[in-house]
């Protein structure tokens, strides 16, 4: 992953309106699974709107600093399918 917020940042924008799973960690050893498609992002933050399937809440937010530590793992589910078709 990328070593700098503002790389993280730069990498997100490119990103907006595709399909995510988010893996974050909720404290004392529980984790949270989401998936959602990466709405918008601001100079300190990123919004993730949920699918309301699975989910009680529209949307979340963290910040590239949570990217950064590892408190929260992104996948974009776009990069999966194009991986199986090769």
């Amino acid at each position: 992953m990328a070593k700098t917020l503002i790389e993280i940042k730069q990498g997100l924008e490119c990103q907006i309106g595709n399909k995510l799973r988010l893996r974050a960690n909720g404290g004392r050893r529980k984790t949270i699974e989401r998936c959602g498609i990466l709405a918008e992002t601001y100079p300190s933050v990123f919004i993730v709107e949920l699918d309301q399937d699975e989910n009680a809440f529209e949307r979340v937010s963290y910040s590239y600093a949570d990217v950064l530590t590892e408190t929260v793992e992104l996948s974009f589910l776009e990069e999966a399918a194009i991986a199986l078709k090769q």
